[in-house]
């Protein structure tokens, strides 16, 4: 993304595979780097012996020889002519890629992160059956997790010249999983990074001086999961540069810290059983300006603090979610609000306490307004660990309906995703077929299991090694749950959800039987051994290293268990689960023998639909599936198998 320099004056920018600068004072834009990717050209030397006697015989027969070899010595002598007074080119090799560029505020250093792809690195493919040109065309989209990862590392560019640094960490190689920049000094003389091995237990965060290629090590945070929560890429300098300011889970919740850039003296800035969730310094850089969920888990609040740790005054006033920017005189705040019932919005308000808001926008058709949509509540459940579990309930009697015995469970996707508080849900179209549920008799409750983001680092590394273990067990307790509070039977409590709740719903089905009565698994994934490298290896390890993990997270190997009617709903087109995924899961239950399930194929959709038709589709076969299975009791014949 574009960004400032120190005096407002120039922007930077990145242009296929190069920086630029663009003056706003007169328009001039200027190339900073020279990024070219294949071998640097090679002055061939003479041959000597017999071979150089025949090219010399070449050049004395030949015109075109001739010709060719003044060529040459042109276009070498052209080339050291413009390296000597411009910009000196930085060479990739074929399998390297520019994964992105950093200049500083004052234009005199840039930050070059290169990926390198392996070589032997073999890439799935997802055919795309629906094309314009009536043939199957393949996408070639990412590897599985285990198999040969990309390697990162970093360059520093001396500018105007253009000279490249290799930089050093420790006194060896800083080639690694991935890097992040996450900023500059004013000066420009100082950057700070983080570097994440891909074993993705630990975070160096270091800096970097312009008159030396050395790292200097900030912060190690270590994990024995994987190193992770909210803001961890974030950080600033302050204190005239002699200081740095950065987000750590090191006391096992993200807060704020600050150290000096030379290393040591690491401060707390901020303490508490909350999670720090966005950081940005103000205009004038006094003060910190953060977006947090100190008043509880379910609420996102900003606040501004002295940059060096102190008082911290909450600046927004409604209860829900606010993502909010101040603006460049730090005088006013744009502030994207929702509730649980209110889809996000934009406002204006002064960036003092107290300030009305004033709306900017209304997204919502006339329709939808016209509602009612309910705010569910917020219960907690009890675990079997002892723990509460926080969850979304939609009850009948809040819709106007009379409840019918039954309910449902939804599992939002991603697992580190935080779905239950007073904002607007990153599962709209589920929180209205929630609603719809509801409206029909079911109790519907909507979790934030573990492995769900915004409760800490304990609650999100619960399923280490194993997905499918703390996770589903949550479920289950729901169900006992909903059993105990209004009398629903495990046979009349049915599970949902989609790519990661398509998972839980897949194990919830295969190996807690007696909790569960129906499920629809949407885009599921079925074998994490064919999932992608970055998430599934934070968890699991690599299949080649943890078998275990990998045997007893993954469903198709528990398909023997299902029981209940099961419906599986893939898009064809799906470059995140890929469909080969379901294809293996409906394979391994016919030749189990299974029967009521089915499975729904979506052929020009990906991993989120797209298209109305095949929402509606979907969301009409879910409905249908638990009327006819749990909505009566068992025994009356609406839930016998097909």
């Amino acid at each position: 993304r574009p960004t400032w320099s120190a005096d407002g004056g120039t922007i930077y920018f990145t242009r296929e595979n190069n920086a630029y600068s663009l003056s706003l004072s007169n328009g001039a834009t200027r190339q900073l780097t020279d990024v070219r990717v294949g071998p640097a050209p090679v002055d061939s030397a003479r041959a000597a012996g017999q071979r150089g006697r025949l090219e010399q015989q070449q050049l004395e027969l030949f015109d075109v020889i001739r010709d060719r070899s003044a060529l040459d010595s042109i276009a070498r002598a052209e080339r050291k002519a413009r390296e000597a007074a411009g910009l000196q080119p930085i060479y990739l090799a074929a399998t390297e890629r520019v994964v992105s560029i950093d200049v500083s505020p004052n234009g005199r250093a840039a930050l070059l992160v290169v990926g390198q792809r392996a070589a032997d690195q073999k890439q799935a493919e997802v055919p795309q059956f629906v094309t314009t040109t009536g043939y199957v065309e393949n996408l070639r989209i990412r590897t599985k997790v285990g198999d040969a990862t990309s390697r990162q590392r970093p360059l520093w560019i001396s500018l105007p010249s253009g000279r490249a640094t290799r930089l050093t960490l420790a006194g060896r190689d800083s080639t690694l999983g991935q890097l992040s920049v996450a900023g500059w000094n004013v000066d420009g003389s100082r950057a700070a990074l983080f570097l994440f091995p891909d074993d993705h237990k630990t975070r160096h965060l270091v800096t970097v001086r312009s008159d030396s290629a050395a790292l200097v090590t900030i912060e190690l945070l270590r994990d024995s999961a994987w190193v992770g929560g909210p803001c961890s890429s974030c950080a600033g300098f302050h204190d005239g540069g002699r200081r740095l300011w950065f987000v750590s889970e090191r006391t096992g919740f993200a807060q704020l810290y600050s150290a000096s850039v030379a290393g040591g003296d690491v401060r707390p800035l901020t303490q508490g059983a909350w999670e720090v969730l966005s950081v940005s310094p103000s205009p004038d850089h006094r003060d910190l300006y953060m977006t947090t969920s100190e008043p509880s888990p379910f609420e996102k609040q900003l606040y501004r603090m002295p940059i060096d740790g102190g008082l911290r005054t909450r600046i927004t006033a409604a209860s829900g979610g606010h993502a909010a920017v101040v603006s460049p005189d730090g005088r006013t705040i744009a502030d994207v609000y929702s509730f649980t019932n209110t889809p996000p919005e934009l406002y204006l308000q002064g960036a003092s306490p107290g300030d009305t808001p004033s709306r900017l926008t209304v997204s919502p058709t006339e329709e939808w307004l016209r509602g009612p949509w309910v705010a569910p509540a917020i219960v907690k459940i009890p675990a079997s660990d002892g723990m509460e579990l926080p969850a979304h309930i939609y009850r009948p009697e809040d819709t106007g309906a009379q409840p019918n015995g039954a309910a449902v469970i939804f599992v939002h996707g991603a697992g580190y995703l935080h779905n239950v508080g007073n904002f607007w849900s990153e599962y709209p179209r589920e929180y209205m077929f929630n609603q719809y549920l509801a409206k029909h008799g079911y109790t519907v409750l909507d979790l934030d299991y573990r492995a769900s983001s915004g409760y800490g680092r304990d609650w999100r590394t619960a399923i280490y090694r194993w997905m499918g273990g703390r996770d589903l067990q949550d479920q289950v307790d729901a169900s006992k749950w909903l059993r105990a509070t209004y009398g629903i039977p495990g046979s009349r409590v049915g599970i949902y959800g989609g790519s990661y709740g398509g998972f839980i719903t897949l194990m919830g089905l295969f190996t807690a039987q007696e909790h569960f009565g129906a499920g629809a698994a949407l885009r599921s994934v079925t074998d994490w051994a064919h999932y992608n490298e970055g998430y599934t290896s934070n968890i699991l390890n690599r299949p080649q290293d943890d078998t275990l993990a990998y045997r007893r997270s993954s469903p198709i190997y528990f398909a023997e268990g299902l029981r209940a009617p099961l419906l599986m709903a893939h898009g064809m087109v799906d470059v995140n689960v890929h469909y080969q995924d379901i294809v293996r899961l409906e394979q391994r239950l016919i030749e189990l023998g299974k029967i009521d399930w089915e499975l729904a194929s979506y052929p020009v959709e990906d991993h989120g639909f797209v298209r109305p038709s095949s929402w509606a589709d979907e969301y009409r076969r879910i409905f249908e599936l638990f009327q006819r299975t749990i909505a009566t009791p068992a025994g009356s014949g609406a839930n016998a198998p097909r």
